[in-house]
């Protein structure tokens, strides 16, 4: 069922897009209402279904578009065991839904990928905590054991890897980079950085993936940035541990955390400018060739970046 298990395409070079911010798109444009920011809970009905596929081909189209990889990240950034027990979930129909979110991403690679066009499935797991806050920092042992079953109900579908969404820590990074590493499924890391360019714990992001690269045996194919703008962090990438950051999934506004949790608003700032700003940090960076969006982002700005990265990928 996998295809690129053993060879991740975008290790090989040439640009892979992925979307962007898939709850704020689904809340603030398409009127879904999301407890707890669960896309995957939309899987239950036909129409949530639809949405869901809806919102995936608007991205793969652009990717078509220009010719592009594309990494299809499953919706189930909230589909672990807290989470769906806070929605009624039991951990059968838990792992369900996990498996169901990775075949929806599979009949994607089916109908649309091309040998122009490579298309990798991945199972996108998030923290067990808030995005943007720690809050109480599991060991490494703990947070593999957390994320072990939603790790093996993609292993169980057939995902290609596992990417790890908006992590606040490097210990929960190494467990769930563990984890995938006895479901022999390849693993991305990507952590949230604030306005200074570390992450919420205060640790920067250099001694975060040298830990994590320590405790794992260099386990996590690459790693990525997400849930912030490209100005918060694009002075932070020096030196030869910057080559591991392959990924970039920023935020359309330059807002801190804490102003876009009290904002009643969407900032979704200014798609252009922000393809730009990826251009500029591939021109420094030109090993960072998986980029995307976060908070705030659509297929607008997913287009802006496809188009202004293309032309220095």
């Amino acid at each position: 069922m996998t295809k690129y298990r053993s060879r991740l395409p975008q290790l090989d070079g040439g640009l892979f897009l992925t979307d962007g911010g898939i709850e704020t798109t689904l809340i603030f444009h398409d009127g879904f209402n999301l407890p707890y920011f669960a896309a995957f809970d939309l899987l239950r009905e036909p129409h949530g279904r639809a949405a869901l596929r809806n919102y995936y081909v608007r991205y793969v189209q652009i990717a078509k578009r220009e010719g592009v990889g594309f990494i299809l990240e499953s919706p189930t950034w909230r589909a672990s065991a807290d989470w769906g027990q806070k929605l009624g979930y039991s951990a059968e129909t838990l792992a369900e839904a996990n498996r169901d979110a990775i075949a929806l991403m599979r009949e994607l690679h089916q109908e649309f990928a091309t040998p122009q066009v490579p298309m990798v499935v991945s199972g996108c797991v998030g923290p067990r905590g808030d995005g943007y806050d720690p809050g109480q920092v599991m060991n490494p042992a703990e947070a593999e054991d957390y994320h072990a079953a939603q790790i093996r109900s993609f292993d169980e579908a057939g995902a290609d890897m596992v990417t790890a969404i908006t992590m606040t820590n490097a210990h929960e990074a190494v467990g769930i980079a563990r984890a995938a590493q006895k479901c022999g499924l390849p693993v991305a890391i990507s952590f949230t950085l604030e306005t200074d360019g570390r992450l919420p714990t205060g640790q920067t992001l250099k001694d975060a993936i040298v830990e994590v690269d320590g405790r794992t045996g260099d386990t996590p194919a690459y790693y990525m940035i997400n849930c912030a703008h490209p100005t918060h962090f694009g002075g932070v990438l020096t030196g030869s541990w910057a080559a591991r950051v392959r990924g970039l999934r920023a935020n359309a506004s330059k807002r801190s955390h804490q102003e876009l949790n009290e904002a009643p608003d969407l900032d979704d700032g200014n798609p252009v400018e922000l393809g730009a700003q990826y251009r500029d940090l591939l021109q420094r960076q030109p090993q960072i060739n998986v980029l995307g969006g976060c908070c705030g982002t659509d297929h607008r700005h997913v287009e802006q970046i496809g188009y202004a990265c293309k032309m220095v990928a």
